[in-house]
């Protein structure tokens, strides 16, 4: 191990993916999480191009396929169920609308942890509540009372990180409404639903049906049209309320599903935003995944991103031998423009969905398209230090972090 202690805030896919290569470069990390545990299901997730390079190099195919949705495809329809379109999994080579790796938020999570749960210490429950940096480090107190110091602190925590308020300034200075809303929830699966995702769409506003691994549920899916947004992504009666409201009238299976929304155990709601920073550093303290580069759900990347950006961050940051300065530096420049490649496609889609009037959709670029999911080539860091995995490195040793 290297003598660099590294916090890592959040524990849901950019932190644990992080987590993994941090600790294959000799680092010894924390990952400390303000959840209690874990947060299943959520909504579906994707890897394309070279976000599935990543997964292979973590020695983690196998696993992510295993817990994958398994959707076949997607099928637009009427009012009366009538199928429009269909878009297959196996279009574009698996790369397509519905990628070949689907799985749900909570389930790569849970892939992510049990990698790395022997060889990186969790903290669940707990929070940062201040950070002092110098030039060696960085001082941490949690919200137990804890006070820790770590050589470096990465924000992998979300679209509202409370990591970026703290460290560069508030939320309103980086998050960029894009026009949208959307919701998701577990249903029970009474519409015979199998493997495919059925989308319904109607005057700005959407609701769709799809698939997952329990067969006897399904997950319910809400979009529609809102200028701005000022609900707290906290307070889940006010936000199932202004849901009842923009849904009111929606055709289709829309009052059906909207008959479960009290008795859900897993409703979220939110903005469609991105979030747009000229740098992802300060001094000691990195961002990653959606605390520095949400590029929404509508650029369907979001987790490619975020797995992406946690092999070069580690490996950058080990290539610069744990200099901040330089690792972040050269982070940022391989990142930068792949970033901006699935920002721009978020926009147009949450654009589409927003504005419906044929006359108004975007003109979709193949070649921004193909950017978007391969324009970043990955480096090998043959020469940085490779411990293995996590779980590999647990399994040769009598010493548990």
């Amino acid at each position: 191990m290297s003598g660099n202690r590294v916090l890592v805030a959040g524990a849901s896919i950019a932190g644990p993916a992080l987590a993994h290569w941090l600790h294959r470069r000799g680092a010894q990390v924390t990952v400390v999480e303000r959840a209690p545990e874990l947060r299943p299901g959520g909504q579906a997730v994707d890897a394309r191009g070279v976000a599935k390079e990543v997964i292979r190099r973590m020695g983690l195919d196998a696993a992510v396929r295993a817990a994958r949705t398994e959707t076949a495809g997607a099928h637009t329809v009427d009012a009366d169920g009538t199928v429009l379109e269909t878009f297959r999994a196996e279009d574009d080579g698996g790369d397509g609308y519905i990628s070949e790796i689907e799985i749900l938020r909570g389930d790569l999570s849970q892939v992510l942890y049990d990698d790395t749960r022997d060889g990186v210490e969790y903290i669940f429950g707990d929070r940062i509540t201040e950070l002092t940096q110098d030039a060696d480090g960085v001082d941490v107190i949690f919200a137990s009372g804890d006070p820790r110091r770590f050589e470096l602190v990465i924000g992998a925590d979300g679209l509202h990180s409370a990591l970026r308020e703290m460290v560069f300034g508030p939320r309103e200075r980086f998050v960029r409404h894009l026009g949208l809303v959307l919701a998701f929830y577990t249903v029970p699966n009474e519409f015979e639903l199998e493997r495919w995702l059925l989308d319904y769409q109607e005057s700005g506003r959407s609701v769709g049906l799809r698939p997952i691994r329990d067969a006897g549920q399904a997950m319910a899916v809400f979009s529609f049209p809102a200028a701005d947004f000022d609900v707290d992504y906290r307070d889940v009666t006010a936000q199932k309320r202004l849901l009842r409201e923009r849904m009111d009238g929606m055709g289709w299976l829309a009052p059906r599903i909207l008959a479960h929304l009290d008795d859900t155990p897993d409703f979220y709601l939110d903005q469609v935003a991105q979030v747009i920073m000229d740098r992802w550093s300060s001094g000691r303290v990195g961002l990653l995944g959606d605390a520095a580069f949400s590029s929404s759900p509508m650029s369907g990347q979001g987790t490619g991103l975020a797995l992406v950006g946690a092999y070069l961050l580690a490996g950058e940051l080990a290539a610069s031998g744990w200099d901040p300065e330089a690792g972040f530096a050269a982070y940022e420049a391989r990142m930068r423009s792949f970033v901006e490649a699935n920002q721009e496609i978020g926009r147009l889609h949450a654009h589409s969905l927003a504005f419906p009037d044929p006359d108004a959709q975007p003109e979709w670029d193949m070649a921004l398209i193909e950017r978007a999911i391969n324009g970043l080539e990955l480096p090998d860091y043959a020469d940085l230090p490779d411990l293995g995995t996590p779980a590999e490195v647990s399994s040769t040793s009598t010493v548990k972090p």
